[in-house]
């Protein structure tokens, strides 16, 4: 039954508090993270190439080592913040990496390269998840898809936002006698170090802790969250139950990791590639670019996925989540990423880019909602954890293979055809998974309205 007035109040008023001291903080978080680690594609083409004489499939290796350092700390990283909190963890690991991607300024070698992006993927191991896990403790699910999406919002607006500081960073070439791609690095990387201190005060572990909420909303979330996860964790089928085995056996956990490994897969060819792909149009096109006007154009298609992004997640917030809302986009973006490669013009290039963005950024928030509803407690941590190490495997494989088939053929037409593919495979996964039940949603406490399964 509809749940009555003065409880529908509470639960409007706790939710827009974590919705306004949260969400934005740890969003601010990611936004500074994914610049870290995307600094190097603003680099590549703007002198860093040159100056370390890289080859395609080069660079490829030194973008893509960084999730093999992530993937050895991930799950432990996560198990980490579900013992110790995610105030400690969170911050830990945000001085750790500000600190390693402040070397960056000063590489002089490949070998120096793939060192520093193999630690900086070390430093960074588990920060995403632990936001994904950390915010998922704070809201029930059926609160989580318009939560996530607001967190997401930080992904695609770091290109937007970044490419041009990247940019405006880079045309400072000879402050400090260092030269541009190295000034961008230096001033990129202390927001880390600085957010990192911040959080250890700023954060909170859980809603039982929070002065800022009122005793009525403290007591809802907390209630809330502890009959949803009573649920989850009461079921005597291959559920989830509170332990490590059960997050690495559950199947529905590893069909999840594929999808999102198709989806990442596209996300950091993208990421990596596409302020290289602008810099080749002006042989490609006849054309020149200023530093500022490559780093605009690569900007271009991350705002309309910004917006995208946060209207797909409020329409399936409030229409209830379906299949669609992740397959849709999964073939969307399969299809478009290819088709670029057949436009006649730097314009008609990256509107169809724009829509493969739209497609990805579309998708990755509702696709986050979906573990936690059958995941709780260390089940949650490894489960989510585990899946997002898929995501850094695709990250590594998309980012190596891409410059290693341009390398290889000359073109970018065999890997954006891959990419297109591991798309569509996504795709396949999540229709099929959904059809045989494992994306289920949690019923809601009885005096809350009812949510349908994800169908």
């Amino acid at each position: 039954m509809v749940a009555d007035a003065p409880s529908a109040a509470v639960e409007r008023t706790a939710i827009k508090k974590v919705s306004v001291r949260l969400v934005p903080f740890v969003a601010l978080m990611f936004f500074v993270n994914y610049l870290d680690r995307t600094a190097v594609s603003f680099a590549e083409p703007n002198g860093m190439g040159q100056d370390l004489a890289l080859t395609a499939a080069q660079f490829g290796f030194a973008s893509g080592i960084f999730f093999l350092g992530y993937i050895v700390l991930e799950v432990p990283s996560n198990m980490a913040l579900h013992r110790f909190g995610a105030r400690r963890w969170l911050a830990r690991i945000m001085v750790t990496w500000g600190i390693v991607s402040l070397l960056f300024t000063w590489v002089d070698s490949t070998g120096q390269l793939y060192t520093l992006r193999f630690l900086l993927g070390v430093a960074e191991a588990g920060f995403f998840p632990g936001a994904i896990l950390f915010l998922s403790q704070w809201v029930p699910s059926r609160h989580r898809t318009k939560i996530l999406g607001l967190f997401y919002l930080a992904q695609p607006l770091t290109t937007v936002l970044g490419a041009p500081l990247a940019g405006w960073l880079i045309g400072h070439h000879g402050l400090f006698g260092l030269e541009g791609w190295r000034v961008m690095f230096l001033f990129v990387s202390v927001p880390a170090i600085l957010l990192g201190v911040i959080a250890w005060f700023y954060l909170i572990d859980k809603p039982a802790d929070a002065k800022w909420l009122t005793p009525a909303e403290r007591d809802w979330l907390t209630d809330e969250l502890a009959a949803e996860n009573a649920q989850k964790t009461g079921h005597d089928d291959q559920h989830a139950k509170g332990d490590l085995k059960k997050a690495f056996t559950n199947g529905r956990v590893w069909v999840l990791a594929m999808v999102y490994f198709g989806f990442v897969y596209g996300l950091y060819a993208l990421a990596f590639f596409l302020p290289t792909i602008i810099d080749g149009f002006q042989e490609q096109y006849d054309t020149t670019f200023s530093v500022m006007d490559k780093a605009w154009i690569t900007a271009i298609p991350y705002l309309p996925a910004a917006v995208v992004l946060f209207f797909w997640t409020r329409h399936a917030t409030k229409h209830g989540t379906r299949v669609w809302h992740v397959a849709g986009p999964a073939v969307l973006g399969g299809v478009t990423i290819p088709l670029a490669l057949y436009m006649g013009s730097p314009t008609a290039t990256v509107a169809v880019i724009t829509v493969t963005a739209c497609s990805i950024f579309a998708a990755l928030p509702v696709f986050w909602s979906v573990p936690s509803r059958f995941l709780t407690g260390a089940a949650a941590a490894a489960g989510i954890a585990l899946i997002n190490t898929a995501g850094n495997v695709a990250g590594f494989a998309s980012s190596y293979i891409t410059g290693w088939l341009k390398d290889w053929t000359g073109a970018y037409y065999v890997p954006l055809y891959l990419v297109g593919f591991f798309m569509l495979l996504s795709a396949v996964l999540m229709i099929w998974l959904s059809a045989r039940g494992g994306t289920a949603e949690p019923a809601p406490a009885a005096e809350n309205k009812p949510m349908e399964a994800l169908r």
